[in-house]
Formats: structure tokens, C-alpha cells, sequence
């Protein structure tokens, strides 16, 4: 898809080249050409290198501050994060010029004047406003580049994932006619032949949505009641799965397998049993798909990689752009999925 470039980015440059383009006639304006030229009339050996020296190190501060350290707060407010960062440029700007006056009257052992310091001022606000510009071509740059890469690795992810898939596959044609020819011994059984055709459902979904990334709700619920079938024909009623959701959110799309994922998750890692029977809830709230169970934790061993919620989260910020929300409160854990 085809991305704008930002308007602040475009404005920004179309100022800072209109105010560069008519800079003369305001140095004009100021009759801060003529200070200039006593300035250079004035220079010496020392001042050239102080003047040097500190330039550089203004201009490696300012584009290590606007270039890398500015995002230790990047999680801040959008308009509390461009406070921040005009006031410490500003900050930035006056301590440094002030340290140069003190520095430069101490090495040249002359001491400024007041046309000169308001030239400095002058020049290095200009010089403040290029390596800001510059800072943001720089930051442009990285992010493209991560994109990239992002895309790169996700684009090998999804050929491995195909791979995997191929080679779980294990002739399909072959399962299928052996769950038909199951359904056909057990026809008399009609429980039997519910779970056979529950389960056949189930794998053919599984093979199917290897072929997409996002399925929507409605087929996710489809999916799941398949699923809760074969939960309940081993737990029988020490797990109920309640849904309350709203036909209209049918439409929306979520990663494939996500309620199934979370499902099995609440039945791999809460205890189980006549006393503590399972109740996992899915519901909507603020345009999130809630899940969520009482915990209950196991007394027995569960062999578990611990990746299931992390899998899930990184899918949706993936494909949605917006993260899970994960809670555990008042003894509920409750997964928050975003649907819009």
C-alpha cells in the first residue's frame, strides 16, 4: 500500500526552506550582516578552534538528543512528547550557547560583546532548526528501514509457516476417508458420529485457514463450538463455555484460531473436577471480546511452552496494529481481544 509522507514533515521543510531562501533579508533587516563581518574582522587561531569545537559538539548533542535519546518517552502523550521535546531543545540551545561564552572567554581570554552574543544566539537557533530537520530524515530513514526488515522476516515467518503446514498435512485425502469410513462402523452411535463429524470440521477448518491470516468472528465461533464439543466429551459438565456475543459483531476479523487458542489455554492451566468445575465466559465490552475464567490452579504438572498468550498478542498487533489486554484481578483472568 502506498503511504503519504506526514504533513508536519511537509510543512515543516517548506518553512525551513522559505525562512533559509529570505534569511539574507532578515540578517539584512537586523543589520546583523555587518556584525557578522567585524566578527570574522576579529577572528583568531583560538577562536576558530573554540568556535569549532563547540559547534561540533552542539550539533553531535542535538542530533543525539532528536535522533535517539528524545525516545526513552516515547510512550508518552503524542502533544506531552512535543512539549517535552521543544522545551529541552530550548533548553538545550541556551545552556550550551551560555557554556560557549564562558569557555570561549576564558581560552581567547576576550570577552564578547553584546552584538556578538546576540549573534551566536542567532546563528546557533538557525543551526538548532537544520539539525532538528535533520534528526527527523535520520528517524525516517531507521523506521523505513525496520519496516523493512519487519516485513522481510514476517514474509520468511509465513513461508516457514506454509512449510510446517505442508508437512503436518500428511496426506489430508487419506484422514478424511478414514473419518468417513470411521462414520460409517459407528453409525448407530450417534454421540461417536457427532465428535467424528465435529472433529472432521475442525481439520478442515485447520486446513483451510493456513491459507489466511485473519477469519471472522462469526467463523471463529463456528470454530470454537466444534472445539467445545470435544472438550465437553472428555470433561463432560466440569467445563461450560459461555458466549455472549452480539450477531453484529460477526463481521469483525480477528487472528485465525485466537478463541481457541485462549480456550485451551483456560483448560491446560486450571484445575478441573467435580468440585471445581471450569466456566469460561466470552463476552463484549468496549469493542473488546472478553475471555475469561476463574482461576484455578493446577496441582498436577502442565507441559507447557508458555507462548500461547505471547503468540496470540504479536498476531494482532501484527494484523490489527493494537495489542491484547491481559488482566488478573480478583482472582479472574480475562484476556481483552480488540475487535475495532
Amino acid at each position: 500500500m502506498f503511504k503519504n509522507v506526514s504533513q508536519s514533515v511537509i510543512i515543516g521543510i517548506a518553512l525551513l526552506v522559505s525562512f533559509l531562501i529570505n534569511l539574507p533579508r532578515v540578517l539584512q533587516l537586523f543589520n546583523i550582516v555587518d556584525g557578522l563581518a567585524k566578527s570574522f574582522a576579529s577572528a583568531s587561531t583560538k577562536d576558530i578552534i573554540v568556535r569549532i569545537l563547540f559547534t561540533f559538539f552542539f550539533s553531535w548533542l542535538t542530533l543525539q538528543y532528536n535522533t535517539n535519546w528524545k525516545f526513552i518517552y516515547k510512550d508518552f502523550n503524542r502533544y506531552l512528547k512535543l512539549s517535552i521535546t521543544i522545551l529541552i531543545n530550548i533548553v538545550l540551545l541556551f545552556a550550551s550557547i551560555l557554556i560557549f561564552f564562558n569557555i570561549h572567554e576564558v581560552i581567547t581570554e576576550e570577552v564578547m560583546n553584546s552584538p556578538d552574543k546576540g549573534l551566536a544566539y542567532f546563528v546557533y537557533s538557525i543551526i538548532l532548526l537544520i539539525l532538528i530537520f535533520i534528526a527527523r530524515i535520520l528517524r525516517f530513514q531507521i523506521t523505513h528501514q525496520e519496516d523493512v526488515a519487519e516485513k522481510e522476516l514476517l514474509k520468511q515467518q509465513s513461508l516457514q509457516n506454509e512449510l510446517s503446514a505442508l508437512k503436518n498435512q500428511i496426506n489430508p485425502h487419506f484422514l478424511f476417508n478414514s473419518l468417513n469410513s470411521l462414520n460409517s462402523l459407528i453409525r448407530g452411535n450417534k454421540e461417536a458420529t457427532t465428535f467424528v463429524n465435529k472433529l472432521s470440521f475442525m481439520y478442515r477448518y485447520i486446513l483451510q485457514s493456513g491459507q489466511q491470516d485473519l477469519a471472522s468472528l462469526k467463523e471463529e465461533l463456528k470454530f470454537l463450538e466444534s472445539y467445545t464439543y470435544l472438550i465437553k466429551t472428555r470433561y463432560r459438565d466440569r467445563v461450560n463455555i459461555e458466549i455472549d456475543i452480539n450477531d453484529k459483531w460477526g463481521v469483525e476479523k480477528i487472528p485465525v484460531l485466537s478463541l481457541q487458542l485462549l480456550v485451551e489455554n483456560a483448560v491446560k492451566h486450571n484445575e478441573i473436577s467435580e468440585d471445581n468445575p471450569l466456566l469460561i465466559k466470552l463476552y463484549m465490552d468496549n469493542g473488546f471480546l472478553i475471555v475469561e475464567n476463574k482461576i484455578q490452579i493446577r496441582t498436577s504438572f502442565v507441559d507447557s511452552t508458555g507462548h500461547g498468550l505471547e503468540n496470540i498478542d504479536q498476531r494482532f498487533f501484527l494484523l490489527k496494529e493494537k495489542h491484547i489486554i491481559i488482566n488478573n484481578v480478583n482472582n479472574l483472568f480475562k484476556v481483552k481481544l480488540p475487535l475495532n
